[in-house]
């Protein structure tokens, strides 16, 4: 039937290479757009144009920054250029920064190791990661998402760097305000064998 409306069916097209965009959304996020006031649609549209005009990733940190202008990260003075915090997305970069209790830096590696999805380090920021450890980095922090590829990705960096630099990685366990009987046994055999003295 979609087939029979062509501009209808070219709209689903290019929304279908959005990833993250489930397939059932797809149907939703489209009648948005088509009920969208014209000049809303237009100036969304415009948005995310300019957006890619006067974006780019900063070549230290790979983070997001005008292209004109010097990294917010990178260039800020009362951080600690020392101490880098190595996240996979832009969006875990936020998460930190949104605690208001990291003063140092970020590295974005902008994803994780996934083989069967043919992300190698190579499509990864970890070649920028080694270099900038050849200067006055101290410690790299390893926030990376608690998954498989993630926890590959960790020690691939760890691998790489731990000669060099100190490397730690955020705690892991029991979230605040968790009951022990709803957690997984590897949450709780992780918040065991990483105690701390209270």
């Amino acid at each position: 039937m979609i087939n029979k409306i062509p501009p209808l069916k070219q709209m689903l097209k290019q929304l279908q290479q959005v990833p993250y965009l489930a397939s059932k959304n797809l149907y939703r996020v489209s009648s948005h757009f088509l009920d969208m006031d014209f000049q809303k649609l237009e100036q969304f549209c415009n948005v995310l144009i300019e957006a890619k005009q006067k974006l780019e990733k900063c070549s230290i940190c790979c983070a997001w920054k005008e292209k004109k202008e010097t990294c917010l990260f990178c260039a800020d003075t009362k951080r600690d250029q020392g101490l880098v915090c190595v996240v996979e997305t832009w969006q875990d970069l936020l998460a930190i920064e949104k605690t208001g209790g990291y003063k140092g830096v970020f590295h974005v590696l902008g994803g994780s190791i996934c083989p069967l999805d043919g992300i190698g380090p190579e499509q990864l920021s970890i070649g920028v990661l080694v270099k900038r450890t050849q200067q006055d980095v101290k410690e790299i922090i390893l926030a990376l998402n608690q998954t498989p590829e993630g926890e590959a990705t960790s020690a691939y960096i760890a691998q790489k760097l731990s000669s060099t630099v100190t490397v730690s990685c955020l705690a892991q366990g029991l979230p605040v305000g968790a009951s022990l009987e709803y957690m997984d046994r590897l949450t709780v055999y992780k918040a065991i064998s990483e105690r701390r003295p209270f």
